[in-house]
């Protein structure tokens, strides 16, 4: 079925002609996540809109969908992978079906089970469900956070919508979020639940929202990642042979899973070992040749097509490559529209051309996302592994001479390259765990920021570290690794890199799914020992084993490689005259929150090359234009 855009309000004492057409025009606004088609339930106090994508039940999947007599209606943004099943026990139970759908699943599943139907949901999905007789409107978001819903609560109704936007079109006030500002100057993205808007919030992963009237929202979490069993419980480690076996049978299930379809289904290929391991299951799964897609750089070190057209020919995928540019004036504007909030993560320009190249040939594909913090892949891991064995050495060495060398290392333009690296760790490592964890993700330092802010600016100030402290006090154990691992799944992966995919393969009416977060495979993966996921300093040990049988020979060895775009270059030469003129002293003073003079000096600094502040001046950038686009009286 497969509607990608939902929205509505709770409004009571409004009649439902009004709220309709309110909500109509909400779905105007989320018109390119579905552009097959759009509906509205509206009744006194409520109404749902949506707009589709149609992917299963093409010609017959309408929505809104109530049950048989009306009480009780939903929406929902995704798929819930599992609908047949659940369709086959409810038609045995007596319940009639109007539609092929899944979303028709999730009325007559809430009549059997009440809120408690997310529980049997597998798959990734955003609802939208009201149940007339008991007068009750409930928001859900899947387990992992994968599909997106916001909320707010203006002029005595509360709004939704898949994107902020359709919350902005019924006038809902355009003032800064302060504290959001200081978290994303910290990351590049807003953490969650705060959104770069007062009053608008972002409902949390496996979280669900009940409401009777628009000041009585209640949330509260019906999933949460298992912990960690207790260590000498009488349980015998599985061996490396044995998670072998159930981690290629429980890859091959969600990749199965998320192949249920009515339209043919692509991939996304990079040369990593996630999506790697996607496509050979897909090509494995199929009957036909999988199509893929990659994307690649003229600047060698950030590119990966070599290594996924050698994966594409050794599946026989119909393979499609393109090569980003640049292309400021039009890219950098689209990606603020699409995003609605500041977001900084500049492999999203990456991400949007990948996602408008499938979406010509395909309306859904699938992408290895997620398998960094399921498994174990980024270099910070290996950066936490170390921190242990540094901290032992004398702190004249790691405190004072160390630090004062790396720190006069020339910046480079390359991915990922050695002086940041060595940078980043020795800035941090003598931190407690979670604050060097934390350190390597950090772009603004809070001294930074005190030189940033303008004079007169009330910035909310608060260490960001809280953002992440707060699931991992949650989430207590001996095992650090899997804790880490648990944060970073529960933050930067819900907060970064599925918005990152969500808005740039809606912008192009493109679904992605994410199979390697399918919640059975990452329960099982939680409960491991973290030697599964990084052994010694090998990343993705477990996962590394299970590509050794699928890929090429060698290509399961490659080291970690990351999904960055060479934006220290770009800045230099394509995109500089856009970075000059956006951040230009009248314009940034016209804003009045960051000072002009410590702008420029970033910009000189970079620009000279003795400092490398790609990633601080991205972030600047995008906040201007988006300052510009929702703060300054642009529409």
């Amino acid at each position: 079925m497969t509607v990608c855009g939902i929205c509505g309000s709770l409004a009571p004492g409004s009649g439902a002609e009004p709220l309709r057409a309110r909500v109509e025009r909400m779905c105007g606004t989320l018109r390119h996540r579905g552009p097959d088609d759009s509906g509205v339930f509206a009744a006194p106090g409520v109404a749902l809109g949506a707009t589709r994508l149609a992917i299963i039940d093409v010609e017959g999947g309408h929505q809104p969908v109530g049950n048989e007599d009306g009480t009780v209606w939903a929406v929902q943004n995704g798929e819930i992978y599992n609908y047949l099943q659940l369709r086959a026990e409810l038609a045995a139970a007596g319940h009639r079906f109007t539609s092929r759908g899944d979303t028709e699943v999730l009325v007559h599943l809430y009549e059997e089970h009440g809120p408690a139907f997310l529980e049997r949901l597998r798959g990734m999905f955003a609802i939208a469900l009201w149940d007339g007789r008991a007068g009750r409107l409930l928001l859900a978001r899947d387990r992992l956070g994968i599909k997106p819903l916001f909320y707010g609560v203006h002029d005595g109704a509360l709004h939704f919508g898949s994107e902020i936007k359709a919350l902005l079109a019924t006038g809902f006030p355009r003032r800064l979020e302060t504290a959001a500002l200081h978290d994303y100057l910290s990351f590049d993205y807003v953490p969650g639940p705060r959104t770069m808007f007062q009053g608008i919030r972002k409902l949390g992963a496996g979280t669900v929202l009940e409401a009777r009237a628009p000041d009585q929202a209640r949330e509260r979490a019906y999933w949460e990642f298992p912990p960690q069993p207790e260590p000498n419980a009488g349980v015998e480690p599985a061996s490396g042979a044995q998670v072998r076996t159930e981690l290629t049978r429980r890859l091959d299930e969600a990749v199965r899973a998320s192949m249920i379809s009515d339209v043919p289904v692509g991939a996304f290929l990079s040369g990593g070992l996630d999506s790697g391991v996607v496509v050979a299951l897909m090509a494995r799964a199929s009957g036909r040749p999988v199509r893929t897609f990659t994307v690649g750089f003229r600047e060698r070190s950030y590119d990966e097509m070599p290594q996924a057209r050698r994966i594409a020919r050794h599946f026989g995928t119909e393979h499609t490559e393109i090569v980003v540019e640049p292309r400021a004036e039009d890219v950098v504007h689209a990606l603020v529209e699409a995003f609605d909030e500041p977001f900084a993560d500049s492999s999203a320009m990456a991400s949007w051309f990948v996602a408008q190249a499938a979406a010509r040939h395909v309306k859904v594909v699938l992408s290895g996302d997620g398998g960094d913090e399921v498994f174990g892949g980024y270099v910070i891991y290996q950066a936490d592994r170390l921190r242990h064995h540094y901290r032992r050495l004398p702190e004249w060495l790691t405190g004072r001479a160390l630090p004062w060398l790396v720190d006069r290392l020339p910046a480079s333009d390359r991915k990922m390259s050695w002086d940041l690296r060595a940078k980043r760790f020795v800035a941090h490592a003598r931190s407690d765990p979670l604050a060097a964890h934390a350190g390597w993700r950090l772009i603004f330092t809070e001294e930074m920021k005190r030189s940033l802010y303008a004079p007169g600016f009330e910035a909310a100030a608060h260490d960001p570290v809280d953002a992440l402290r707060r699931p991992f006090l949650a989430y207590p154990g001996a095992d650090l690794l899997n804790r880490l691992l648990v944060v970073d799944a529960k933050v930067s992966m819900v907060d970064d890199m599925l918005v990152k995919v969500d808005r740039t393969s809606m912008a192009h009416g493109l679904e992605v799914r994410v199979p390697l977060l399918d919640h059975h495979l990452v329960e099982w993966m939680t409960t491991l020992p973290s030697a599964h996921k990084v052994r010694r300093l090998r990343l993705k040990a477990a996962l590394r084993s299970v590509a050794a049988e699928l890929l090429p020979p060698g290509a399961a060895a490659r080291p970690k490689a990351g999904f960055h775009v060479p934006l220290p270059v770009w800045l230099k030469g394509e995109l500089r005259p856009l970075l000059t003129r956006q951040l230009a002293p009248q314009r940034v003073r016209r804003q009045g929150v960051f000072d002009p003079r410590y702008v420029q000096q970033l910009l000189a600094e970079h620009l000279g090359g003795r400092r490398d502040h790609s990633r601080n001046l991205w972030g600047l950038l995008v906040f201007g234009l988006w300052h510009e686009r929702h703060l300054d009286g642009g529409r």
